[in-house]
């Protein structure tokens, strides 16, 4: 997805209002890492005061902003939606992790991130997530594409991969890119391995050197998996059932597909250009969603693309919800989920 610009704090300001009062009654000592309930009272675990989940004549939908991915948790049966918050020139750190039903009701409002900004740092361990674009889950891990700096417009901005324990939510590490200034999309290997879009440059004049795809070894090493064309502004990326690396472009609506030694082996067309989101199935079978026209292609092996799904404003990096054979796609600025059941 193409960066967001600024958006409405409203719901940051509701968790601040809610954790403020919590914070006044905390000791200087670092205090132990939490995360959020699922929708009932209290919304964070409180000492003596035993969880009530929401009453089930109650439906609740939300709970998404600014959301550029999700992936699925097998174990809970969630879908798992980073949201990005404000971006980091206006507050950093804000962004938090949903958990969302199958069928688009909420599970968990606010999972990783249910403090507020100025809250993270004096947990143990502190938490950091600042603009999360891409995610996965993968070896109990959930990981992120976030990034660190570019605050102020002097201020350079660096990669930075998060993992978060899928069981308690607590940060498990990260690795720092510093030769992409953000990632957009992120595909994590059966070995560990990360392979990650950098959409670089747009424009009538763009530099071909800034469309890479990274690949970021277990322990931290990045290098260049791809560079410049066929890639034209990379955006989805996945692993297809032979472990190739199959990457989509913004800029055009090839799908392209590389081996694991970087060779171009396979050229694809989704129905419509401008690309985000991308998901293979077991069978070969690709999903891609154009986050530029809304619609959504499916492309079996060996046949041409055909339109499943159309006009779905800003269908960005979406995912599989195997539970409920289900594509989830987030809408970004429309703050939302789209569903589209597959036959």
């Amino acid at each position: 997805m193409l960066r967001a610009g600024s958006l409405g704090r409203t719901a940051g300001l509701a968790i601040s209002f809610l954790a403020t009062p919590l914070a006044a009654q905390q000791p200087d000592a670092p205090r132990p890492y939490s995360v959020g309930n699922p929708l009932g009272v209290p919304a964070t675990a409180t000492p003596g005061r035993e969880f009530e989940a929401i009453s089930p004549n109650v439906k609740v939908y939300g709970a998404i902003y600014s959301a550029e991915s999700c992936s699925y948790d097998a174990e809970r049966g969630v879908i798992v939606v980073p949201n990005r918050g404000v971006p980091q020139s206006v507050q950093a750190n804000d962004a938090w992790v949903s958990f969302i039903n199958h069928d688009g009701s909420v599970h968990t409002a606010r999972w990783i991130g249910v403090q507020g900004p100025a809250q993270r740092s004096g947990m143990a361990p502190p938490l950091v997530l600042n603009e999360p674009y891409g995610s996965d889950v993968a070896g109990g891990m959930l990981y992120v594409a976030d990034r660190d700096g570019g605050t102020r417009a002097d201020e350079p901005s660096v990669a930075v991969i998060r993992r978060f324990d899928l069981r308690t939510g607590a940060p498990a590490g990260e690795m720092r890119v510093e030769g992409a200034p953000w990632l957009n999309d992120i595909e994590v290997a059966d070995d560990g391995a990360v392979y990650a879009t950098q959409t670089g440059d747009f424009g009538d004049n763009p530099n071909p050197a800034t469309w890479r795809v990274w690949k970021i070894a277990p322990d931290g090493t990045a290098s260049v998996f791809a560079q410049d064309a066929p890639l034209r502004q990379p955006n989805g990326i996945a692993l297809d059932p032979q472990g190739n690396i199959v990457v989509v472009n913004v800029g055009n609506a090839e799908v392209l597909t590389f081996s694991p030694a970087g060779q171009l082996v396979r050229t694809e067309n989704a129905a419509q250009p401008g690309s985000d989101g991308l998901v293979i199935m077991p069978d070969g079978t690709k999903y891609v969603s154009s986050v530029m026209q809304g619609g959504v292609s499916r492309i079996r092996p060996g046949a041409p693309a055909e339109l499943i799904a159309r006009n779905i404003p800003s269908a960005a990096s979406m995912c599989y919800d195997a539970g409920a054979n289900q594509l989830v796609i987030p809408m970004n600025p429309n703050n939302g989920l789209a569903f589209v059941p597959l036959q």
